[in-house]
C-alpha cells in the first residue's frame, strides 16, 4: 500500500513554483499576485484564506487580503469584483466561499472575470475543462489529478466511482478521470445521495474518489483488494482531545488502507494539494 502523500507533493509543487517565480523576478519582473477576498468572519474561512496568504509569501508571490463587513450588499461585492477585474497588477483573485444568505454566490462568481478565475468555478472555464481545453481547473480537482499523475497511478481502462456531485468536486473530478487524457480514460461512474446500493458500484471500482464529507462512509466491506482511494472529505468529529475535534475523511481509513494499493490520508491527503493548484492557476494567469 503506497500513501498518496499531499502533504509532500504539494511541498515539492510550491518549490518549483518558488523556482520560476525567482525567474521571473531576476527578469526584472513583478511577481505573480493572488487576491483573496472575505465576506465576514467565519472561523473556517478565516483560517482557510490565512493559509493561502502564507502560501503565497512562501513561493514569493505578492498577495491582497480583502476582508469586507458581513453586511455588505450584493451591489457593493460586484463593485469590487468589477474593481479586481480591471486591477492589471493582480493576475488572479478568489472569492471565498460562503458567502452571507443575502448575497447570491452564483451572481457573484459569473461576475469574475474567466481570465482572473484562479478557483476555476466560472462557466467558461468549467466548459473549457469539459471540452479538455487549456483553461484553469477548479484546486481540488486538479490536485487529485495531480496526485494520481505524480504517483503514476493507472487509470486508463479503469473503473472510477465518484461519490458526490458538488460543482466544486464531484461533478468536475468525474470529467477530468473520463477525458482523453492521462490522467483519465477511465470509465466514470458518479454515485450520490440518491444513487441506490452503492455498495454494488464501490465494490466494482478500481477508483474511488470520495466527496460526500460523511466520515467514514466508505468501509472495507465496500471496496476490493487492489482498489485506489482517493479521500476528499473533511469533517470535525467531536473527541476527547484538546482541541476537541479531530478531523474524519469520507473514509474508514485504518481498514479501507489495508486493501488499498494507493490511498490519500485525512488530513495530509487532497486538503495540502488545494493550495499547491490554487498558486499553480494564479501561476498560469500570470503567464497568459
Amino acid at each position: 500500500m503506497t500513501i498518496l502523500d499531499g502533504k509532500k507533493t504539494s511541498n515539492d509543487i510550491k518549490a518549483e513554483i518558488a523556482e520560476s517565480v525567482k525567474e521571473i523576478t531576476a527578469n526584472g519582473s513583478r511577481p505573480p499576485h493572488l487576491a483573496a477576498v472575505i465576506v465576514g468572519d467565519d472561523g473556517a474561512s478565516l483560517t482557510y484564506v490565512g493559509s493561502k496568504v502564507r502560501a503565497c509569501k512562501k513561493v514569493g508571490f505578492d498577495s491582497t487580503l480583502i476582508k469586507l463587513s458581513e453586511n455588505i450588499s450584493e451591489q457593493e461585492l460586484l463593485l469590487k469584483v468589477k474593481e479586481l477585474n480591471e486591477n492589471d497588477a493582480i493576475d488572479g483573485y478568489i472569492v471565498q466561499l460562503p458567502l452571507p444568505k443575502h448575497i447570491d454566490s452564483q451572481k457573484i462568481l459569473m461576475a469574475v472575470d474567466p481570465d482572473k478565475d484562479v478557483d476555476g468555478f466560472h462557466p467558461t472555464n468549467f466548459g473549457k475543462m469539459a471540452l479538455n481545453l487549456p483553461t484553469f481547473i477548479s484546486a481540488t480537482p486538479y490536485g487529485i489529478m495531480e496526485l494520481l499523475d505524480r504517483y503514476n497511478v493507472e487509470t486508463s481502462g479503469k473503473h472510477t466511482v465518484v461519490i458526490g456531485r458538488s460543482d466544486i468536486v464531484g461533478r468536475p473530478v468525474s470529467i477530468l478521470m473520463s477525458r482523453k487524457s492521462n490522467p483519465g480514460n477511465s470509465t466514470v461512474t458518479l454515485a450520490h445521495s440518491r444513487t441506490r446500493n452503492i455498495k454494488e458500484l464501490t465494490l466494482q471500482a478500481d477508483i474511488i474518489i470520495s466527496a460526500l464529507g460523511s466520515p467514514n462512509f466508505v468501509t472495507e466491506n465496500m471496496v476490493k483488494d487492489g482498489v485506489v482511494v482517493v479521500d476528499v472529505g473533511i469533517t470535525r468529529a467531536k473527541d476527547d482531545s484538546k482541541k476537541g475535534y479531530k478531523i474524519v475523511g469520507d473514509v474508514d481509513y485504518e481498514n479501507v488502507s489495508k486493501k488499498s494499493s494507493f490511498i490519500t490520508p485525512v488530513p495530509g491527503g487532497v486538503g495540502p494539494m488545494t493550495i499547491a493548484m490554487l498558486l499553480k492557476n494564479t501561476l498560469q494567469a500570470f503567464l497568459k
